[in-house]
């Protein structure tokens, strides 16, 4: 049987069209995807990029989602992350590992390094900042695509053997109590500045708040992307509606007996000299001319002002300049009311946004201790 020769026309038909074919079709997006190693935001990254003349209608959008995508988390646990990642990334370049794919084994790795403090000049690392790491860690390589189970056997053992060994109980601020936050105040001067400390601390304080809640707040809502609540000043006091850790919560905070200590009027006084109606209702003031920003001030400064004025106020002589320098924060003011407020639990559990009793137990830091004696329960 004679063999058909092939038509020229129709191989040359194919030819073509195999070639139009190679050249639509694109690699996998995960192949070709280039792994974040600098640390920034992978929320971006796995957004869909937009190209092309189709794009230009959704261009708006996309910035929307990418918008949504970075107040998925709290600012600072982002930047918490984003550190992680960059540590994480720096020790696997050190040791010659790949990025990509997640590897259990060398998170495990990466733990115990971090635990030892193996490495140049590098210091051995809480429980508490390894879990957080871990989290940093699986959080990002969901952004990219690439899911790490920090339940697998290479991750969960060697982080429970260093809870085992290297666990510590929590490092807890000291507490303020309403008579130290009366010395406190009485640091301040009674400037502009001076005002808006003072306001800082006697709202923090009798709000139980914490120091991301107090510079969140703005004078009414849906004023600045960026806040955290408002305020609204009532005749019996200021109502407050936060957006904290568990969710939306209003507190309440009553005036107080005195104009010069009562929170409320504190507030009422920075508002009206620093003419503050409309936005953040704490702002840096500039050091030159003593502005007033339009800007919103940052959580540090809570922290950095109570370190301030308890030192000024000498709480706790007792212990060494830096040591009453660690000792306090911005949650001493929070734990200061857990642990003045003598009323019932419900209540401060209420005030505070706990979930949970006994989160609000972990605040009251002298309220209660001793209060039951069991060893004479006991007849000893």
């Amino acid at each position: 049987m004679k063999s058909e020769s092939p038509n020229p026309l129709k191989t040359r038909d194919r030819q073509s069209h195999e070639k139009r074919s190679a050249d639509t079709i694109e690699p996998s997006p995960r192949r070709r995807e280039n792994v974040n190693e600098k640390g920034t935001n992978a929320d971006e990254d796995a957004l869909p990029a937009l190209d092309g003349p189709r794009s230009n209608p959704l261009a708006a959008l996309a910035e929307t989602a990418k918008n949504y995508a970075r107040a998925a988390r709290a600012s600072n646990t982002q930047r918490a992350y984003d550190a992680d990642w960059r540590h994480f990334s720096s020790w696997l370049r050190r040791q010659g590992l790949p990025l990509s794919p997640p590897d259990p084994q060398t998170v495990g790795l990466y733990l115990a390094a971090c635990a030892d403090g193996a490495g140049r000049g590098t210091e051995r690392s809480s429980v508490a900042t390894l879990e957080r790491r871990l989290s940093g860690i699986c959080w990002h390589y969901r952004q990219l695509g690439e899911p790490l189970d920090s339940r697998d056997r290479h991750i969960s053992t060697v982080l429970a053997g260093i809870r085992r060994r290297h666990g510590r109980p929590p490092t807890q601020k000291a507490a303020i109590f309403a008579d130290e936050l009366l010395a406190m105040l009485a640091t301040l001067d009674l400037d502009l500045r001076g005002l808006r400390d003072r306001a800082i601390l006697a709202l923090g304080f009798a709000g139980a708040l914490r120091r991301s809640e107090i510079v969140g707040l703005d004078c009414g809502p849906d004023q600045t992307e960026d806040g955290a609540g408002w305020v609204e000043i009532q005749e019996a006091g200021a109502l407050l509606t936060i957006n904290g850790k568990t969710g939306w919560r209003e507190v309440e905070i009553g005036r107080g007996s005195r104009p010069e200590t009562c929170p409320v009027a504190l507030l009422e006084t920075w508002t009206r000299l620093g003419r503050i109606a409309d936005g953040p209702v704490f702002r840096p003031i500039a050091r030159k001319n003593g502005g007033v920003s339009s800007e919103r001030l940052t959580d540090k400064h809570v922290a950095r002002l109570v370190q301030r004025c308890a030192m000024r106020a000498g709480i706790r002589g007792d212990l060494t300049e830096g040591e009453r320098k660690r000792a306090f924060g911005g949650h001493s003011l929070r734990a200061g009311l857990a642990s003045s407020a003598q009323i019932e639990e419900a209540h401060v559990q209420k005030h505070l946004g706990h979930a949970s009793a006994e989160m609000t137990r972990r605040y009251q830091r002298k309220r209660d201790r001793f209060k039951v004696n069991l060893t004479k329960a006991a007849g000893l």
